[in-house]
């Protein structure tokens, strides 16, 4: 990939087909221009170069030539001095806990905390979950999560969720279609509490499909689990320090073989998410080859942490599902984020304390399971894979902001700098130096995963949609802006 091409024309560029030609003289604003980001290095899933920007209304107008001069009316607006300095797409977390409950544990941060958080992180979307509990209905869970997203710093859409099949089931995920709710998460786990069954998934496919939607799925088998963990209880190895050895990579490829199987049957779109080990994201490359739309989500801490976290002094902080893998899956995993085979990086943020995990450190098939990372998520692949291996920041940015977009129907509202897209906008110091301390994160918990991490970059100005909130490092607009982003019916041609 070229690293500085000619600017994309404005028109031509937002069909995300035409070669890029340089521009000095940008449309007309549709009004006056009020923010312009000037000096720094443009980065975009399909290109990257210098470039300034041109903002009105919270909305990108332009992307121009450096130093292009700003059309008349927008004399008075602010500028921002991106010299040296990475110009990004706001990143979009597809995969965010918030306030969510499972079993006798609720995480403990809610949408003003967890958007404070991600937008320190360099992430201005987050896509949060509406998961029902044993007999509630998904179009009212959905509803009631959907109205927290105006208390975010940051906008938010959803993914409702189906457990149990019944009648109104498909007329309520017609209406989550029609609303703008188009993903819809489903478990192959979870016995009696979000597990849903191979006919629910099938049905609930089948509706998706015709709808224009697309089943978001959990993949461990229950079963291959339910074992795992029972040979564990009998060798007194049901604990935190042995979470590792109570689900398996089978349990995970078992589950996607199936699923794929049901999707295929359909010739639906399906989604996996937090896949953490190479097999699981062979299966779905090999189902994409042979043309069925599937795609993989992997997340930070099976990117990024393995299985030894478990031997340590705080093993109970690092249970989740799927577990931490050895050193060697780890590195493998990693690869994918090189050959293309891994769609998006998740965060799979849930934040839980450590009190909650010490409440049953003894056995996991109680505990809560999940960590937190909605603030970590960019900072940490960004250090581990662009600063240190060379992935390019333009992969960083289709993983982290563009194909997450794309896959929940948000794109290019979302996840782009295209001319039209929301003024979402993030300047990265690619060489600052920096290490990971719970002190100087933002998430409403006691520790992270990633306590004394070296880390190289991080975003240092968060914008968003056209407002700036974060400024070199520091919250200067604490405003509740977040709203729902609608999403509209899939289309993962271009994924």
């Amino acid at each position: 990939m070229s690293q500085n091409p000619a600017l994309p024309d404005t028109a031509e560029a937002a069909s995300g087909t035409a070669a890029p030609t340089a521009s000095t003289s940008p449309p007309a604003p549709t009004a006056p221009i009020d923010l312009v980001v000037r000096g720094g290095t443009v980065v975009e899933a399909t290109w990257q170069g210098p470039a300034d920007l041109f903002v009105a209304g919270g909305v990108v107008q332009a992307v121009v030539a450096p130093g292009t001069a700003v059309p008349a009316g927008g004399e008075g607006a602010r500028v921002i001095d991106a010299t040296g300095l990475l110009v990004m797409p706001g990143g979009v977390d597809p995969h965010c806990h918030v306030g969510f409950t499972s079993g006798e544990f609720t995480s403990l941060d809610d949408y003003r905390e967890c958007t404070t958080a991600a937008v320190f992180g360099g992430t201005t979307t987050i896509v949060d979950f509406a998961i029902p509990r044993p007999g509630q209905a998904p179009l009212a869970v959905a509803h009631a999560q959907r109205a927290k997203a105006d208390q975010g710093l940051c906008d938010s859409a959803l993914h409702a969720s189906v457990v149990d099949w019944d009648d109104t089931v498909p007329d309520q995920l017609r209406q989550l279609v029609g609303e703008g709710i188009v993903t819809v998460k489903m478990f192959t786990t979870y016995r009696g509490e979000s597990m849903a069954d191979a006919d629910t998934i099938l049905r609930t496919m089948q509706v998706l499909n015709d709808e224009g939607g697309m089943v978001v799925i959990h993949c461990e088998s229950n079963p291959i689990i339910e074992e795992d963990q029972r040979k564990a209880s009998e060798r007194g190895e049901i604990d935190a320090g042995h979470m590792h050895t109570t689900r398996s990579h089978l349990a995970e490829t078992a589950a996607v073989a199936e699923v794929l199987s049901i999707a295929e049957t359909l010739g639906a779109p399906v989604y996996f998410v937090h896949q953490s080990t190479p097999e699981a994201i062979d299966l779905v490359a090999d189902a994409r080859r042979r043309g069925l739309s599937a795609y993989t989500e992997s997340v930070a801490h099976h990117l990024v942490l393995d299985d030894s976290h478990y031997l340590g002094e705080h093993p109970e902080r690092f249970v989740c599902c799927p577990p931490l893998r050895d050193r060697a899956t780890v590195e493998a995993l990693g690869g994918y984020l090189f050959n293309g085979e891994i769609t998006t990086i998740g965060s799979d943020h849930c934040c839980y304390d450590t009190a909650q995990k010490l409440e049953h450190p003894d056995d996991v098939r109680i505990m809560p399971n999940g960590l937190p990372g909605v603030e970590t998520r960019l900072p940490v692949i960004f250090s581990e894979y662009v600063s240190k291996k060379g992935l390019s920041p333009s992969r960083f940015v289709e993983v982290a902001a563009t194909n997450p977009a794309r896959v929940n129907g948000i794109y290019p509202q979302k996840g782009t700098l295209l001319p039209g897209s929301d003024a979402d906008i993030v300047l990265w110091d690619a060489a600052a130096a920096w290490t990971v301390t719970t002190e100087g994160l933002h998430m409403a918990t006691d520790y992270t995963p990633y306590e004394g991490l070296d880390v190289v970059g991080r975003p240092v100005t968060v914008i968003v949609r056209g407002a700036v909130v974060v400024e070199n490092g520091e919250l200067v607009d604490a405003t509740p802006r977040g709203r729902h982003v609608p999403a509209h019916a899939v289309d993962l041609t271009a994924v």
